[in-house]
């Protein structure tokens, strides 16, 4: 007999001490149960069969409501309740999460004569991710934070002919320029799991607002014993603004090279200070 149930974040992770309160269709409550440290909800209290009312609630997370049947055993199965960060958008958990650069892409496309694409990545990178939460458990999106630092001299397009030209002066001047960096300056929901980072991107001497357009994409443990969050991010540059203009023309008024840049990151972060085994 008793109630039995598993309080679960969307990706799975136990919330703990998460309260699961029932009512009888009166309005009575019956029942008030906390969570364990596994998000499991098991207790033996004796109910009556009927239909009852199960609210689920924790610090930080929207409340959920459902209906339990208590069967003529006396016992209740609600299943697995699955709980939204308050405000319908997800972040990990707070704290700081370092950039996995083995398991992580900084990639940019650029057109080519118009008609094709030619994609590049940067290997050597670094960076942090601040979560901040209020003193209510909610995210505290003001005080969250991105910083990241690129070697420009990094750069890969397969052909080493063209990495040359885009480490010389007519583009990213990597002597002079060596890094590229971002700082967050804000944080925005847009929609579930979805935002809008801010922030400021120095580039070939040239320091611009830019906006990334941010998905989390979910968190988990690794083989490692650590907790992973992954994420993927978008935006699009425009090479002049950075005092990036060179280009050539090639027939019918072509450009050589588009004046356009679509940056790609896919980004895992290791939760804590620093990656396994460094």
């Amino acid at each position: 007999m008793g109630l039995r149930g598993q309080v679960r974040t969307r990706d799975g992770w136990a919330v703990r001490h998460a309260v699961v309160t029932m009512t009888n269709m009166s309005g009575t409550q019956v029942l008030r149960e906390s969570a364990d440290e596994n998000g499991a909800v098991r207790t033996d209290a004796e109910l009556a069969p009927g239909p009852y009312t199960v609210v689920v609630t924790a610090v930080g997370y929207a409340p959920v409501a459902s209906t339990a049947l208590v069967t003529a055993s006396g016992r209740a199965e609600v299943g697995t309740v699955v709980l939204a960060r308050q405000g319908g958008v997800e972040l990990p958990p707070p704290g700081t999460w370092s950039l996995d650069p083995a398991h992580t892409a900084v990639s940019a496309v650029a057109q080519h004569l118009g008609i094709s694409s030619v994609r590049g990545r940067f290997t050597e990178f670094g960076g942090r991710i601040e979560i901040s939460q209020g003193a209510a458990g909610g995210y505290e999106a003001e005080a969250s934070r991105v910083d990241a630092v690129i070697s420009a001299a990094s750069i890969d397009t397969g052909n080493a002919l063209r990495d040359k030209h885009l480490k010389s002066p007519d583009f990213l001047d990597v002597e002079r320029f060596p890094e590229i960096t971002y700082s967050s300056t804000g944080l925005t929901p847009a929609g579930p799991d979805r935002w809008t980072v801010h922030g400021l991107l120095s580039l070939h001497g040239v320091v611009r607002e830019v906006d990334l357009d941010l998905s989390y994409l979910g968190t988990g443990p690794d083989p490692w014993g650590g907790v992973r969050a992954a994420f993927r991010a978008t935006t699009e540059l425009h090479r002049e603004d950075f005092a990036m203009n060179y280009n050539q023309v090639v027939q019918a008024g072509i450009s050589m090279i588009g004046t356009t840049l679509r940056v790609e990151l896919d980004v895992q972060a290791v939760q804590g200070e620093s990656l396994p085994g460094a």
